[in-house]
């Protein structure tokens, strides 16, 4: 039997190489002004906040630096939990931001965590093995009135190639070794960026400049977060919403096109 967590992308890994040559002032204020335009708010002065796969960090750092009252941040991977620990020290170890091992699967775990005004989860709850067991316990964790900003695969976007491609794709990667993972970023930038046109190749390095605008990230950490994101679970965009409203949540923005299809649900004072 192949144990499990090789099969698992080292996604803490990714990150820590990440934060190790991208952390810095600049990337906090882009995450930070992703997060606060698609909450419509101007800040979240007086909120708690909880990251849910916190990964680098860095969102967790947005939040802080957006005025969050407390920060609760925990990943399933002891290295991103490392990571975010790396970068709490850059920053002297704020009182109000925590970093903890923990699984959003675990139910008991996800039970002593409380409830929180902002629940945020973004581009991880599909990752889990389980989803929808996933977004409810996430969604647990919103207190009435509060928020949960998520963002999930969308089987929706991804229609060439397939999701079936993808899979295949992201199984091949995890269990590739250094070499092959190599020439599986090319290959996809090859293919999917530049769509085998060597003309295209200014295009490309131009869209490299400009992507850490978007959250703050980086574009090759992305490109191998994409092709090794696995365990990995595509979602369609209306069963997330109609998961959630059954859960007594109310839609209050949607951005699709990507990928990653974002949403804000507000838990309702009382559910239904």
């Amino acid at each position: 039997m192949v144990d499990e967590e090789r099969q698992r992308f080292e996604f803490g890994n990714n990150w820590y190489h990440f934060i190790q040559k991208n952390f810095g002032p600049e990337r906090v204020r882009i995450s930070k002004k992703h997060l606060l335009d698609f909450i419509e708010r101007d800040d979240l002065k007086g909120l708690t906040f909880l990251d849910i796969g916190c990964g680098s960090g860095l969102h967790s750092v947005a939040a802080l630096e957006a005025g969050a009252v407390s920060v609760r941040g925990f990943d399933y991977d002891a290295n991103s939990v490392a990571t975010s620990r790396y970068v709490q020290a850059q920053l002297g170890n704020p009182s109000n931001w925590t970093v903890e091992q923990g699984s959003v699967l675990d139910d008991t775990f996800v039970k002593n965590l409380g409830t929180y005004d902002l629940v945020y989860s973004w581009g991880v709850l599909h990752h889990t093995g389980d989803v929808w067991q996933a977004i409810r316990n996430a969604a647990a964790c919103v207190r009435p009135g509060g928020m949960l900003y998520v963002a999930l695969y969308s089987a929706d976007a991804q229609v060439n190639p397939p999701p079936e491609f993808w899979l295949d794709v992201k199984q091949k990667y995890v269990t590739a070794g250094w070499l092959k993972r190599r020439y599986m970023d090319l290959w996809y930038v090859w293919r999917f960026q530049m769509r085998y046109n060597p003309l295209r190749l200014p295009l490309f390095l131009w869209r490299m400049h400009k992507y850490k605008k978007s959250r703050g990230m980086n574009m090759f950490t992305d490109i191998r977060d994409w092709l090794g994101g696995w365990p990995m679970e595509f979602v369609y965009d209306k069963d997330a919403v109609s998961f959630c409203k059954e859960l007594g949540f109310s839609l209050q923005r949607i951005a699709t096109g990507e990928a990653n299809t974002e949403f804000l649900f507000i838990r309702l004072a009382s559910p239904k």
